[in-house]
């Protein structure tokens, strides 16, 4: 019986130990809040203040956004705007499907099937923006993101993205210059991470979007990369909450969009809004199978021990003419005859 206790801990701990390792970057999202590597309000002098050109200017002023094609929907005109408006001596770029399969055709053949093959649009969306800054540096900002001030103070750093809740970054704004070694790392990683997890909104956060973004980061970061804020640095500086766009000083702020989630969007975010009885419930769940499994095995062994018994008690008796009589004779001699 212990024999069999110690082989069923065994391989229950083994099993424990390859799911902890299978989604430890996941688990340690949880806890990653980005502070170390945050861009402080302080550190960002107020709209149109003469301080702004005395900061240093790593990122070329470009800013990119996509869009099936040239044709950007009512809706989201007024924050692509917004942004234009404000930023009139910048480069500004919109990759339509078109442009951006012609990027990956021309700049990067190697990733062209994996491009084609996405099963959702927005995949594609999503990865282009990545290979965009990587090739050109710049910014990218989501066509649902307008601009509050302009954003030169944020060409101060080589590479930028915002954090997002409840824990990670997201890829609706974000910055870098052109080779910065975190989206490299990014664009490398996008083959590898293309995988159908059969619900849609989960197969794209994470193949492509948010979700990847933040594992990629979380991995780049425990690589020992993530060092230097000159030109040449690999640091990646995390725009919080509050400079991303809740205040009226903030860079952006938010229009409506997500066109692309669908009825399995609205079941994650039930998920998430309900985390804490769900992860309760998976306790409860995995304390239910592991005591059914327990039971089973000792059933299993035991039946086993029973069997060995009788089998050896059978021989025995055979052998020396013994036979179990049961209750109160126990065992008598029994007449054996030759056949």
């Amino acid at each position: 019986m212990r024999r069999g206790l110690a082989i069923f801990l065994i391989i229950n701990a083994l099993i424990v130990a390859w799911l902890v390792r299978s989604v430890y970057t996941l688990l340690t999202l949880l806890v990653e809040d980005g502070s170390a590597d945050a861009i402080h309000s302080a550190e960002i002098p107020a709209p149109n203040s003469p301080l702004i050109d005395n900061m240093p200017q790593y990122i070329p002023k470009i800013i990119h956004q996509t869009y099936v094609n040239e044709s950007v929907p009512e809706v989201w005109r007024e924050a692509q705007r917004s942004c234009v408006d404000l930023h009139e001596d910048y480069e500004y770029k919109m990759w339509t499907d078109a442009k951006s399969r012609e990027l990956i055709a021309t700049e990067y053949p190697w990733f062209l099937n994996t491009f084609d093959n996405y099963s959702q649009p927005i995949q594609r969306a999503d990865a282009i923006r990545y290979f965009v800054l990587a090739h050109f540096g710049g910014i990218y900002i989501d066509l649902d993101d307008g601009c509050n001030r302009r954003l030169d103070p944020l060409l101060s750093y080589p590479a930028w993205v915002r954090r997002t809740a409840p824990t990670g970054i997201s890829n609706d704004a974000m910055g870098a210059i052109p080779q910065h070694p975190f989206f490299l790392t990014v664009i490398e990683s996008l083959r590898a991470y293309d995988k159908n997890w059969h619900l849609p909104y989960i197969t794209v956060m994470y193949s492509t979007g948010p979700l990847f973004l933040s594992v990629i980061w979380k991995e780049y970061m425990s690589s020992g990369r993530n060092i230097g804020d000159g030109a040449g640095g690999g640091r990646v500086r995390i725009l919080m909450m509050d400079e991303y766009n809740r205040f009226p000083w903030s860079f952006f702020s938010h229009h409506k969009g997500s066109s692309w989630h669908g009825k399995d969007a609205r079941l994650i975010f039930w998920m998430g809004s309900h985390w804490m009885m769900l992860t309760a419930m998976g306790f409860l769940f995995a304390g239910v199978v592991g005591l059914g499994a327990w039971w089973v095995c000792g059933r299993v062994v035991l039946l086993g021990q029973r069997r060995n018994k009788r089998r050896e008690g059978g021989v025995w008796e055979r052998a020396m003419g013994w036979s179990w009589r049961g209750g109160k004779g126990g065992y008598e001699l029994v007449e054996r005859h030759e056949v």
